[in-house]
Formats: C-alpha cells, structure tokens, sequence
C-alpha cells in the first residue's frame, strides 16, 4: 500500500461568525491510500479549537505512513488498526485515515460504506444549515432562501455580547422560515445563570433544542442545565470522546458526535452503542469541510436523531461531491466506498 496526501485550502462563501471567532478559510489535507490500483480518499481538516494545524496532521500522517505501507492490504488495516499504528493518532487525523481505509476496502469489496458499517439500505436524513451570528434581517433573508431550498431544520448561532441580539435574530429566522426546526447554537458562550433565564425565552420563539449553552468542563453544571431546560440540552464540546460521551449518558439529551474529535466511524459506533437506553440520543455534527470530510458521518445518519451536516454547503466551492445536500437532505450516493468524487469528474478510481 502507498500513503499520500497534499494540502488545499477551503474557502467559505461567506465569513462564519460564532460566539469564540470568525472563520472564513481553512486547510484540508486530502490523503489517499492505493493498493491495486484503487484509492481510498480522506480529508483532515485544520482546527485552531481542536490543536489541530496543518503542520501536525501532516507531522502524523509522516509517522505512521511507514507502519501503514509496511501491511499487505488495506483490509488488513482496517481489521487490525493497532498493526497500522492508527490508535497513536489525533482523532481528527485517525478519522482521515480511517476514512481512506474504508473508501478502498468498499471499493476492492464493491459495497458502499454504510454496507460495511451494518446498514443494508443507504440511510438519508434532513440536514441542519448553519445561519451564524449576523444582523436579524440579513439572518431572515437567508433562513427564508434555505426554507425555500428545501431545507426543514435551521441551526442558529447565538452567544453575543447582548443576548437581545440573539433573541432578535432567532425571531428574524421564525419569521423567515415559520416552518422549520430551529436548533441553538451558543457554542458555550452562557454562564449557567444566563441559560437558565434564557432557554425559556427561545424556547418561547420556537427553539426546538440547544447545543453545550455553557462553557465546556463543568458536566455537572450542563447537566443542571438540561435538567431544568424547557428544549433538549446537547453537549458538544463537552463531548470530545468516547468516554466524555458515556459520562453524560442520561445527564443530557443528546451528544454531538463529529468524527473529528471522536476519531472517526467506529469511534461514533461505539458511542451510539453506549448511549443505547441511555435516554441521550446521537446528534451527527461536523466541521466545515468538503463532501470528501463529511461523507464518512453520512453513511452513519440513521443513528442519529439530529443530523447536522452541512460543513460543504458553507463552502464557495465545494471540490468534491457525493453526499447531496442542497436541497435540505444528505443521501450516500450508492456507489461504493465513501461514493465521493472529485466535482465535475466522471469518476474517481
């Protein structure tokens, strides 16, 4: 086998604005692993939040390319991820490879990913669309465009200075799209003081559930939270790993579960196996990245009650397709593998 990657940059289409920074790039390193004349494709994005710069994804990808390529087969790698020295990684690196490994696997096997992953049938699923922190009437514009695209759950990012400001722009996004699901997103940016005053004023203006409301480390004080919170309490920040994910199993609704932080699909697996009974149910998030990162979370959509997707669609110009998601809905494209391809190419060995 043969491991190599090169690094691209992802450009937004516009500026996404969150309560702890504004974003408008980032890096993708794209890796593939050949063997017999197929490539499997994966992408580890850049992440300032998660420690994980350009340098040190490819710092790793150069450690562990030797015990990889020293194995006979990419299956044998995929069964045995300790012989290829996978465990050592950063989750969002080992999230890539692992993404590669079970692309070319699918493809030596000619079984889309989520065949491989348990799911006999390609799983679709409505996705939420991200609508960052902006002024209420430009935040209506665009939640209005989205409804009308197709799109039935909007996420909504809050945590300004002045929480009127986020009021006023969750009910500028009501008014757009009085039909959709709307999700709140203050990326931890409350006390606990605030969300316990706060909840129930979005809740009031049609908030369906909320994302880590407060800063990450206190589990206790987030549980307190969700206890009295009118909408369901997700943690994301909150839940990194495995075992961030099972300490809060039954203590909040639901976990956010991107393969980045987790590292990767057998990782999700295995918190959706422990949150089974749990009364927390899986949320399937994202970075932002091309349909070449996001594909491997799609094959795994029916585990999840909330899905939010939509890292490629933030993008000016997403180099990869595959997973669909313009119209509201995320779907494998049943070809096997990951099913991904580069955009306007007739097909990806």
């Amino acid at each position: 086998m043969k491991l190599t990657w090169h690094t691209t940059g992802l450009e937004l289409a516009e500026p996404l604005r969150i309560s702890r920074s504004v974003m408008a790039r980032r890096d993708a390193v794209w890796l593939s692993v050949e063997h017999g004349g197929l490539r499997g494709w994966g992408e580890a994005v850049s992440s300032d939040h998660l420690g994980l710069p350009t340098a040190r994804i490819t710092h790793h990808l150069s450690a562990v390319r030797p015990a990889l390529e020293r194995l006979p087969d990419p299956e044998t790698a995929w069964d045995d991820p300790a012989a290829a020295g996978l465990p050592e990684l950063p989750a969002g690196v080992l999230a890539a490879v692992e993404a590669a490994l079970l692309d070319l696997t699918g493809k030596r096997a000619g079984r889309p990913a989520h065949q491989m992953l348990g799911t006999p049938e390609a799983p679709t699923a409505a996705t939420a669309r991200t609508i960052g922190i902006t002024a209420p009437v430009p935040a209506a514009v665009q939640a209005a465009r989205l409804a009308m695209g197709g799109f039935t759950t909007i996420k909504i990012k809050a945590g300004s200075p002045d929480p009127a400001e986020d009021l006023a722009r969750v009910e500028a996004v009501r008014t757009g799209a009085p039909g959709a699901s709307l999700l709140l997103d203050p990326n931890g940016a409350w006390t606990e003081a605030q969300a316990h005053a706060l909840l129930p004023r979005f809740a009031a203006l049609g908030v369906t559930a909320v994302e880590q409301p407060i800063a990450p480390g206190r589990p206790d004080a987030l549980a307190r939270v969700a206890k009295d919170s009118p909408v369901p309490v997700i943690a994301d920040e909150d839940a990194v790993t495995y075992d961030d994910a099972v300490a809060l199993a039954g203590r909040v609704h639901g976990v956010n579960v991107k393969l980045a932080k987790c590292g990767g699909v057998r990782a999700a697996l295995r918190i959706h196996e422990a949150l089974i009974g749990s009364g927390t149910d899986l949320m399937l998030g994202c970075l932002t990245a091309s349909s070449l990162g996001i594909a491997p979370a799609v094959h795994l959509v029916d585990r999840a009650r909330w899905v939010d997707l939509d890292g490629h669609l933030l993008l000016a110009d997403d180099p990869w397709a595959g997973i669909g998601g313009t119209d509201g809905t995320v779907r494998p494209s049943g070809r096997a593998g990951l099913g991904v391809r580069r955009a306007g190419a007739a097909g990806a060995r």
